[in-house]
């Protein structure tokens, strides 16, 4: 039997049961692995996914009392959340463990990685006060240390090519590619964990085969080094959208308000055409964006403007939507390329906070929906009934 080992476990799925009887470990383990068989397919069968290393060796904690069996099923995955969620409810049919009826509920899904991240920063925390009441030391700079530390372990190797890339490049259905290790470092430091570098100027297939599977945004240096790779990516692989660091920088140099306003300026591929007469209109309609509009702002409550600045600071880097309703709660999360055809299927929609550009065919929907207030990182679209702000139109100020 193939073996998982810790490192690569993702998820652990908790389950809790009763048997109306005394039962032994392999009874329970036996009931996991029998009554679940044929129920979700070859793929997700108990018995092949622990062969070919997609979980771990099942645990079973149990104490008996009064004629009666309680315990725990712990159970590690490699697999992705909906398919470790589909293992519980397949767990949650078993209804006799040895000879007699059992009960069996999914006590719930634990992020693996998220307890080694708060292991790691408790551990670094406490190492830190250890140093403090030791030395005299220059604090700032200690937990500049700290952070970037914790930010590091955060780093992965995706792939077969092993590219350096963040914790959550599987999980996101939006990702940003970057050139190099040290543009994801940065990019993690700043709190982009949908990240991945391709380490060069030669395009990975593991990035070639993501770049079609999610929506991209190719995120270069400001340089004909970024050019060069922009031009090789639109020939080898798919990407959605095209930001650059500001002339004559790097990724790797940019503080978190320098990659905010390059991503906020980022522009759909289509129109940056390498090698034609529209690159350079779209080059200098990055700069333009990333600077103040040039458009009156719009009267906005200040209700709806202190609502709305903690909603935009969750929403950048996810190029999602929030829809909100008259009471300032989030009532979905959308990807924002699905936002114009939500609206009119979504009722009661009050406000929409995006993570970009609010078009003219987004302020038409949000029209027919009767929403009030769209607010994106900017406004190329117009509405006579709906109130379109950018962030700067709220007040938003990037960090």
């Amino acid at each position: 039997m193939a073996k998982i080992g810790p490192t690569s476990f993702k998820y652990v799925l908790k389950a809790k049961f009763t048997v109306d009887s005394l039962v032994d470990k392999p009874d329970v383990i036996g009931a996991v692995f029998g009554q679940t068989e044929g129920l979700l397919g070859e793929e997700l069968d108990l018995r092949e996914a622990q062969k070919n290393g997609k979980i771990g060796r099942i645990n079973v904690e149990s104490t008996s009392s009064n004629g009666k069996t309680t315990g725990e099923i712990i159970l590690p995955t490699s697999l992705d959340i909906a398919e470790t969620a589909l293992i519980g409810a397949a767990i949650e049919t078993i209804d006799r463990i040895g000879p007699s009826k059992a009960k069996v509920t999914v006590s719930g899904i634990e992020d693996v990685r998220v307890s080694k991240r708060e292991y790691i920063m408790n551990k670094a925390l406490q190492l830190l006060n250890e140093s403090l009441k030791n030395s005299a030391v220059d604090t700032t700079e200690l937990l500049q240390k700290l952070y970037d530390e914790v930010r590091q372990k955060e780093l992965i190797e995706y792939g077969t090519e092993k590219l350096p890339a963040g914790p959550e490049i599987n999980d996101s259905d939006d990702i940003i590619v970057v050139e190099g290790r040290a543009d994801v470092l940065n990019m993690l430091k700043h709190g982009f964990p949908n990240i991945i570098g391709m380490n060069g100027t030669n395009i990975p297939k593991t990035v070639i085969d993501l770049s079609r599977k999610k929506t991209v945004t190719l995120f270069v240096d400001g340089d004909r080094g970024g050019d060069m790779i922009i031009n090789a990516f639109m020939q080898m692989g798919h990407a959605d959208f095209i930001a650059k660091a500001p002339n004559g920088t790097e990724v790797e140099e940019l503080s978190k308000k320098e990659i905010n306003q390059a991503l906020r300026g980022k522009i759909p591929a289509e129109e940056y055409e390498a090698g034609s007469p529209r690159r350079e209109q779209s080059a200098e309609r990055v700069e333009r964006v990333q600077s103040q509009p040039n458009r009156q702002p719009v009267d906005i409550p200040q209700e709806v403007k202190e609502k709305s600045l903690s909603l935009i600071n969750e929403i950048i880097g996810t190029r999602g939507a929030f829809l909100v309703n008259d009471k300032f709660e989030i009532v979905g999360k959308i990807p924002y390329k699905e936002v114009e055809a939500a609206i009119l299927n979504i009722e009661d929609i009050f406000m929409i906070v995006l993570d970009g550009v609010i078009t003219d065919e987004i302020a038409k929907s949000a029209e027919q929906s009767e929403v009030k207030y769209v607010i994106g990182s900017r406004v190329s679209g117009s509405s006579s009934t709906v109130k379109l702000a950018s962030y700067e139109d709220i007040g938003y100020t990037y960090r």
